[in-house]
């Protein structure tokens, strides 16, 4: 925790003492439309987040079809198995693409008009918070996703399966047959190729935000980015403000998204966050 709150440590940034409430803000009018849209999305996060943590995967059935390429009853209970894994698959990539669709609207109703990061963040607190539980949600999918490897394997078998299947037959062009046509699987097999795919794609929304509003100062997004991470280390190291946390996981959900906008910084600032000329001092980082 200690190099985590030295990432914001350089005197000369404020420490802005406000609270925002990541437990229960609540939308006010004017956050009230763009709130609905992604509370729309987010309110499936959970639901992808669990499914995943009890995602075990088919590496049984698979190593056993592996063993015996010609035994048809392995084939068949290998492929039986890992179909419904890959719907799962599918349905978690789903989720990305709906990031790709809110995330924009979000960013641009804290980035835009005359209000500074500060202002925008104390008087938007609804907003602030699903962009917070955005990267909460980021984090810990692909945390999940790196220990449990079963989730690349299968699909990867489901490739390999569905490759052979189409050089057997070479006359088949329906993909209908198959849970995931091959246009969707390549789509899946470099999003499930990334190490981190969730804080891949939204790195890639950020990028994208910032390249196609031209007309936006890219510092509107990165002094977003920086003021919401020292928030949440002030709300961290203030006792004040600690003392009015209802849930006990909100201490970690708030060092999560920490390291998760510091990291989205790094890809959108033209210098990164390592940059002594950064918002974000890391250059404390080495020596502990």
């Amino acid at each position: 925790m200690g190099n985590l709150l030295r990432l914001l440590t350089r005197e000369e940034l404020p420490k802005p003492d406000i609270f925002v409430d990541f437990e229960n803000a609540a939308p006010t009018e004017i956050e009230r439309e763009t709130f609905y849209v992604v509370d729309a999305v987010l309110r499936h996060a959970d639901t992808v987040l669990l499914d995943l943590q009890q995602y075990k995967g088919a590496i049984n059935e698979i190593r056993e079809a592996i063993a015996k390429p010609t035994d048809e009853g392995h084939q068949d209970r290998a492929w039986q198995k890992v179909l419904p894994l890959v719907s799962r698959l599918k349905n978690y990539y789903e989720f990305s693409l709906k990031l790709e669709v809110v995330v924009p609207r979000l960013l641009w109703d804290l980035c835009s008009g005359s209000l500074t990061p500060h202002e925008h963040l104390e008087q938007q607190q609804a907003l602030a918070k699903q962009f917070a539980e955005i990267i909460h949600f980021t984090l810990k999918f692909d945390d999940l996703k790196m220990r449990n490897p079963a989730v690349q394997n299968d699909f990867s078998y489901y490739r390999r399966t569905v490759s052979r299947s189409r050089m057997t037959n070479i006359d088949a062009t329906d993909d209908e047959e198959y849970e995931v046509n091959n246009e969707l699987a390549n789509k899946m097999s470099l999003f499930y190729a990334q190490a981190t795919p969730m804080l891949r794609t939204l790195s890639d929304i950020m990028t994208k935000f910032v390249s196609e509003n031209k007309d936006l100062p890219i510092e509107n997004t990165t002094d977003c980015l920086s003021t919401m991470a020292a928030i949440c280390r002030r709300m961290i190291e203030n006792p004040e403000f600690c003392a009015r946390f209802k849930n006990e996981d909100t201490v970690s959900f708030c060092l999560r998204v920490m390291v998760g906008v510091i990291i989205l910084y790094d890809h959108v600032h033209p210098v990164g966050a390592f940059s002594k000329n950064s918002c974000i001092d890391v250059r404390q980082i080495a020596y502990h």
